[in-house]
């Protein structure tokens, strides 16, 4: 390893190469500072490499396998469908690279300096970063910290083995015969119901009453009774306990009302949260920031920190653990270095879960609107119902849209059905730019779309619906 004593110079330094990190970087430099960004393992981060992208790859694909294999009721018949799955993952493994790539040639074309390594801060205005070849230390003006999250580890259950995080679950060679997830939030939900439909005999382990907690009820309960029709069975109010490990199976142990169980599988997924990425050797105790008792560093609405000129975004700042938090965060707080008056406002941030109905969620549920303070009215209009999904033949779901009664402001909505991820879109602009329900209402939207269920909803809301009788 080569040290230099001489300090490099740099505008910039990006601490972190993921979806917050990249965003940051080019964003940076597109307002003209010099910048520096460093990962210690990919460009991409989580998000695109073991996260987000693969993930619905898997699923793509697991739905393209129910669909050759269930297509009786459009007349398709398909005898003998099979999957190989060496081949799913290589589907997968080339849109990651693809993906991965393209962020790597944004970075160079945005004259984005890039160094595979690590970070420690040296002060408040120096930091050393350094590989197996080189160690060069920079002096920078700025810092955006991105250093993202990683799978909570369970004590009961560590990692190795038959016991894999999301991670894990992402790169086996087979479809396993059967799984146990331990927690029924959204990765969980999505990779247990991805294998299911691969064929693997799939036991959701939920500590609370319902899965997908902090969605609507109605919501979880649509996922939960497609859930239970695919063969997939769901423990709640349930304790994990312990596993068991032999060379070809797991054993976990969990407790319902006092009793206890025990489910055996080819492997065991642990999905219940992510820990933020700050308690490395990053050096953060040696510079003296803000943190809370979580972990997560304390931020203003520029993302800065206690040390004015370095800011911190994505999964190591309160809120949800969403890729598209984290880039909206990163081009704020390098537009506040560039001195702009840009601002975080968290209203319109989706939740979406790819699940099978997808869930999406944007704004303010309707007991959180009532909560503060408003009179509400919500409009709600069905799938099954809508042209476009009756000929898609994915009838299960709703639109829902919250708004105010006073004065017609669209609030939030919950969307559940096909394309729920796609649809939501539409919910948070109306929501960002003030749109009322008339708004949705008298916007002309294509025939026959999924898209046209917004409009039916805000139908709805107002009092006269076209296709549905007002009782």
């Amino acid at each position: 390893m080569v040290v230099g004593d001489a300090s490099l110079d740099i505008d910039t330094l990006v601490i972190g190469a993921g979806p917050g990190g990249y965003t940051a970087a080019i964003r940076a430099s597109q307002l003209g500072q010099s910048v520096l960004i460093v990962d210690k393992e990919y460009v991409g981060g989580v998000c695109l490499n073991v996260g987000c992208i693969p993930s619905k790859a898997l699923i793509s694909a697991a739905h393209q396998f129910e669909a050759a294999s269930h297509g009786e009721a459009l007349g398709i018949k398909a005898e003998n469908v099979s999957v190989d799955f060496s081949k799913v993952q290589e589907f997968k493994n080339g849109v990651v690279k693809k993906l991965t790539g393209g962020v790597g040639a944004l970075l160079k074309g945005n004259k984005v300096q890039y160094f595979n390594g690590e970070v420690m801060f040296i002060n408040e205005n120096e930091a050393r970063v350094f590989n197996d070849q080189e160690a060069p230390r920079y002096r920078f003006k700025n810092c955006i910290i991105a250093t993202g999250s990683r799978p909570i580890e369970l004590k009961a259950f560590p990692f190795g083995g038959r016991i894999m995080s999301s991670t894990g679950a992402l790169s086996l060679p087979e479809i396993p015969k059967s799984l146990v997830v331990i927690g029924g939030g959204y990765i969980g939900i999505e990779l247990g119901q991805m294998y299911s439909k691969f064929g693997s005999k799939v036991t959701v382990i939920e500590g609370t009453d319902s899965i997908l907690a902090g969605f609507d009820a109605e919501m979880s309960k649509l996922v939960t009774k497609k859930l239970k029709s695919q063969g997939v069975e769901i423990v709640t109010g349930a304790q994990a306990k312990s596993a068991e490990q032999t060379d070809n199976d797991v054993t976990v142990t969990y407790s319902v009302n006092g009793e206890d169980k025990q489910v055996t599988a080819d492997y065991l997924l642990v999905t219940v949260g992510r820990r933020p990425n700050t308690d490395g050797e990053l050096g953060l105790d040696l510079i003296n920031i803000k943190m809370t008792d979580r972990g997560f560093i304390e931020v203003d609405d520029q993302g800065r920190t206690s040390i004015p000129h370095i800011y911190a975004i994505g999964d190591i700042v309160a809120g949800p653990a969403l890729a598209h938090k984290a880039s909206y965060e990163a081009k704020v707080a390098a537009e506040a270095i560039a001195g702009q008056p840009s601002k975080v406002d968290y209203k319109c941030i989706p939740l979406v879960v790819f699940s099978d109905p997808e869930c999406a969620s944007v704004g303010y549920s309707e007991q959180e609107a009532k909560d503060k303070g408003h009179n509400v009215k919500v409009g709600r209009f069905p799938f099954n119902i809508n042209g476009r999904a009756l000929s898609l033949n994915a009838t299960e779901g709703f639109v829902k849209i919250v708004s105010d009664a006073d004065n017609g402001l669209v609030l939030g909505a919950q969307i559940a059905g096909i394309e729920a991820s796609n649809l939501i879109a539409e919910m948070g602009l109306a929501i960002e730019m003030g749109a009322t329900v008339e708004d949705i209402a008298l916007t002309i939207h294509g025939h026959p779309t999924l898209g046209e269920i917004a409009m039916e909803a805000a139908e709805v809301a107002l009092g006269h619906p076209i296709h549905s009788i007002v009782r």
